[in-house]
C-alpha cells in the first residue's frame, strides 16, 4: 500500500478529463502533500484552478512532454507520476503522424529518462486497448509506449524507479467519445453508427481513477493492468439514449476497429487473472520484482469486447449516462 498523505504527484496532461478527475478524486480521498499538474495549455490551467478554487495542494507547470528539460524540472522530488499526456484522437495522429510520435513515443521516453535520473518512486502510464493488434498511429503510437515503459525498468540499475501501465477502453463521456456525439445528433432524431456489429468496452471516468490508484498500489514494475469492464453494444447505447431514433449505418472508418482487444492469445500465455482486473507480467529476463498472486489463463484466451462474458443492457447503459454530465 501507499501512504498518500506523504506523496508528491505529477499528472502529465493533467488538464484533460482523467486529470482533472484524478486531481478531484486525491484531493478528497488520497490528501498527498502535492499535486503537480503538468500540461501545455495555460487556459486549461487557469480554468482548472478556478475549478478547485486555488487549492494549496496544486501546482500548476506549464510545460510539454517533448521538452526533456522541463520534464526534469516538473520531477523533481516527486514521488509518483501518472503519465496521462497524449495525443489520443485518431484522425489528427494520421494527419500529424511526426507530432504523434514526439508526444506519445518520445515524450514518454522523456518522462521514463526523467524519473529515473530524479529518483521517482512510481510511474504509471495510461494505454489504451487501441494499443492491442494497433490498425491506426495512434494505437501504434501507445504500443511503443507501452513496451518502453515496461521495458524501461531494465535501465533503473540500483535506483528505486517501478514503471507500469494501465490499459482500458473507452471512457464514458469524456471528451471526443461517443455519447457527446450522441447526444448533439439527439436534436436531429437520427444517430450515425458506423457498423450495426461493433462492440466496444465501457468504462467510467470513476472506475478509471480508482482503478489507476489501486493499479499505482499493486505495481511491482513492468505490468499492464487492464480492469475487468463490461461490454456493450453501439446499437444499444443508441437506443438507450433514444429509443425512437433512427440509426443510419454509415460504414466502418479508416483505422477503426469493430471489436476491441485488451488482451491478445499471446499475451494470455504471461498474464494472471485477479478478482477485478488481469495483469500482463514481462516476459523479459530482467523482471525480477516478484510475482503477483492469482490465476494463469487459460490456452487461446482473449479478452475482447465480443467474446466478453459481461454485457451492459440498455436499462444499465441510461443509468449510467444518467451519471455523466
Amino acid at each position: 500500500m501507499i501512504d498518500w498523505s506523504s506523496k508528491k504527484i505529477l499528472i502529465t496532461g493533467g488538464t484533460g478529463s482523467f486529470g482533472r478527475a484524478f486531481v478531484r478524486y486525491a484531493l478528497e480521498h488520497l490528501k498527498p502533500s502535492v499535486i503537480r499538474i503538468f500540461s501545455r495549455d495555460e487556459l486549461k490551467q487557469s480554468e482548472m484552478r478556478k475549478e478547485f478554487n486555488d487549492n494549496p495542494n496544486l501546482r500548476f507547470f506549464i510545460g510539454d512532454v517533448r521538452d526533456s528539460s522541463r520534464v526534469e524540472r516538473a520531477l523533481r522530488g516527486v514521488n509518483i507520476v501518472i503519465h496521462a499526456a497524449a495525443m489520443k484522437r485518431v484522425e489528427a495522429c494520421e494527419y500529424n503522424p511526426f507530432e504523434a510520435i514526439q508526444t506519445n513515443i518520445l515524450g514518454a521516453q522523456n518522462i521514463i529518462n526523467q524519473a529515473i535520473d530524479c529518483g521517482v518512486e512510481k510511474v504509471i502510464a495510461l494505454s489504451t486497448d487501441k494499443a492491442v493488434n494497433p490498425v491506426n498511429l495512434y494505437g501504434a503510437t501507445k504500443l511503443c509506449q507501452e513496451r518502453i515503459v515496461v521495458q524501461g525498468n531494465s535501465y533503473v540499475g540500483p535506483k528505486r524507479t517501478r514503471m507500469s501501465c494501465v490499459r482500458y477502453g473507452n471512457v464514458v463521456g469524456s471528451r471526443g467519445s461517443v455519447v457527446p456525439i450522441f447526444r448533439e445528433q439527439m436534436k436531429s432524431g437520427e444517430f450515425t453508427i458506423t457498423d450495426e456489429r461493433m462492440t466496444r468496452f465501457w468504462i467510467t471516468l470513476e472506475q478509471a481513477v480508482k482503478f489507476v490508484r489501486t493499479s499505482a498500489e499493486q505495481m511491482m514494475g513492468g505490468e499492464i493492468f487492464i480492469p475487468k469492464i463490461p461490454s456493450m453494444k453501439m446499437v444499444d447505447l443508441a437506443k438507450a439514449m433514444n429509443a425512437d431514433a433512427k440509426l443510419k449505418f454509415i460504414g466502418i472508418r479508416p483505422g477503426e476497429k469493430l471489436h476491441e482487444v485488451m488482451i491478445t492469445e499471446d499475451e494470455a500465455r504471461h498474464s494472471l487473472e485477479m478478482d477485478d482486473r488481469y495483469i500482463i507480467e514481462p516476459e523479459f529476463g530482467w523482471w525480477a520484482n516478484g510475482t503477483h498472486k492469482g490465476k494463469a489463463l487459460p490456452e487461446q484466451f482473449r479478452y475482447a469486447s465480443d467474446n466478453n462474458t459481461w454485457w451492459l443492457k440498455p436499462q444499465e447503459l441510461r443509468e449510467i449516462l444518467g451519471t455523466v454530465s
